[in-house]
């Protein structure tokens, strides 16, 4: 099975969301980090002729929840978070209206602790737990295809200035997917181009301790 996976780019953050299917034609597929545009992102959905059948969620920072709620309720969808930053997605303000980031509130449908094996569309995802940018951050992994959120970008990894998030633990789950997935596993980011695990294990600067 080769994934077909369409990216729609987001807000002013540029955020990367995307709508995986098992094959092209495929009557259903699955959003993950629905971040913003949500109007666009209904036209993009209706073009591909699929319908969704899950959202999921890899961390809740604003720039990729903030099309959740408006999807779940057009789309009828359940919603698939990490229970620990579920209070996040069903109360968003709370945590970002001093920001002046306005997000209408949603409520997960399951809850995700990572090691999980979802089967939605026909695709089987694997939950993997890679806190250190967020404390519940979540990767999806299938066939061969990594969605990493805002844990490792082509060139970069997630920031660990933000609260909550830590360095250390950063780099320790990313050394988890390096063990755990094949250097030619194709990484979809939460920014920016894909790239393979491979690829920045021999290339990302900020990633030099762990070739050591």
């Amino acid at each position: 099975m080769s994934l077909v996976v369409d990216r729609f780019v987001l807000g002013p953050a540029q955020e990367n969301c995307y709508f995986v299917r098992a094959e092209r034609g495929a009557p259903e597929g699955v959003l993950i980090d629905p971040g913003d545009e949500s109007a666009q992102l209904r036209l993009e959905l209706a073009r591909t002729g699929a319908q969704c059948a899950a959202l999921l969620v890899t961390h809740c920072h604003f720039d990729h929840i903030g099309a959740v709620a408006a999807l779940a309720e057009a789309t009828g969808a359940p919603v698939y978070c990490s229970e620990l930053e579920a209070p996040i997605l069903q109360a968003p303000d709370d945590f970002y209206g001093e920001l002046g980031v306005r997000i209408r509130p949603a409520t997960p449908d399951v809850m995700l602790a990572g090691g999980e094996t979802l089967e939605l569309a026909g695709v089987s995802f694997e939950t993997v737990a890679v806190a250190g940018h967020s404390p519940g951050h979540l990767a999806f992994a299938a066939d061969g295809c990594l969605f990493s959120g805002d844990v490792i970008f082509a060139g970069s990894v997630g920031r660990t200035d933000l609260p909550f998030s830590d360095w250390e633990t950063l780099l320790a789950s990313i050394r988890l997917l390096y063990d755990r997935f094949a250097p030619e596993t194709v990484v979809y980011p939460g920014h920016g181009p894909e790239t393979t695990l491979g690829a920045e294990r021999a290339r990302n600067p900020f990633l030099e301790e762990l070739r050591t």
